[in-house]
């Protein structure tokens, strides 16, 4: 059971609280392409002013290392755009974008809907890209059985409603990052609930993988979960059309190698999916979550001045 916080940490927990309620609340009395060009704006002008931009320059020299000083400006200008569209000016509006079904379109549609059907659980992978909590809005549209898992918030009250968010476009079952988390989703999944899982950020002591021709370590949870369930790994992405509308595609299922070495299997597997996401973001590299060190923390050390 967590330590009960002490009075001036609850306070600040509170307050900060407040002020995501504040925000929230600004956001939704404007009009749904309104916040997400606020939230954009914002991001934009003040995202470059934190020491976030440093990490978010090297992984680009790190990515794309003959990309020219006027093409990585633009792009880094743009993924602050992108990352404050989804993050500030969306994320509260959630069920207002869900509501419209003009927002979102679906390519693929109907493999969701055969998973539906089927009865059998699958493990939905993707990346931070574009608004990411699209793919849950896609997949619970074709009404599958569906749990998430995330990080929660450190404070509790913004967890909770973060949680809330969430719950009013449709998501309901939650489980936190850590072995309590993973417990649910093993209970889910033997229960045919499908899980949806972001598989694209650095995860210590995961599998080395080449990732723009370096090495990062990536999470062989999905991979394990897919391979201990004997189903497949099924693919989203997603893609701003224009503000706050959508194109998500689904992708076809890749399934985990069986060669009778399961340990080897996992690891060729989830270089499959390394491969895959990293060709996502090639192919619309605007739209990732450029902010996080994706790569070990000695390639940081050496960044350019």
């Amino acid at each position: 059971m967590p330590a009960k916080p002490s009075f001036m940490q609850d306070l600040a927990w509170r307050l900060e609280a407040f002020l995501y309620d504040a925000f929230a609340a600004f956001t939704r009395v404007l009009p749904v392409d309104t916040a997400s060009d606020f939230g954009g704006w914002l991001f934009k002008t003040l995202g470059p002013l934190t020491p976030v931009q440093k990490t978010v320059k090297r992984n680009l020299e790190l990515a794309f290392p003959d990309m020219d000083t006027a093409a990585r400006k633009h792009l880094i200008t743009r993924q602050w755009e992108n990352t404050g569209r989804a993050m500030a000016g969306e994320f509260a509006i959630m069920d207002r974008i869900v509501k419209d079904k003009s927002r979102i379109e679906i390519e693929g549609f109907e493999k969701l809907e055969a998973i539906a059907t089927s009865g059998k659980p699958v493990i939905f992978i993707s990346g931070h890209l574009s608004n990411f909590e699209v793919m849950n809005a896609a997949i619970l549209a074709a009404k599958v059985p569906y749990m998430i898992t995330y990080r929660a918030a450190n404070n509790p009250y913004v967890d909770e409603r973060m949680r809330a968010t969430r719950a009013a476009y449709g998501v309901t079952a939650f489980a936190p990052k850590g072995s309590d988390g993973a417990k649910e989703l093993l209970i889910a999944l033997q229960n045919g609930e499908s899980v949806g899982l972001m598989n694209d950020q650095k995860f210590n002591r995961g599998v080395p993988t080449p990732f723009f021709g370096h090495i990062a370590e990536t999470a062989p949870g999905p991979t394990r979960l897919a391979q201990r369930f004997g189903t497949i790994l099924q693919p989203l992405t997603i893609r701003r059309l224009h503000k706050a509308r959508f194109h998500v595609t689904v992708h076809d299922p890749i399934a985990v190698d069986n060669t009778g070495h399961k340990a080897q299997d996992i690891e060729t597997t989830v270089c499959k999916i390394s491969a895959f996401i990293e060709q996502a973001v090639r192919d619309n590299p605007e739209e990732w979550f450029w902010v996080h060190k994706r790569w070990p923390n000695a390639l940081y050390k050496t960044a350019k001045n």
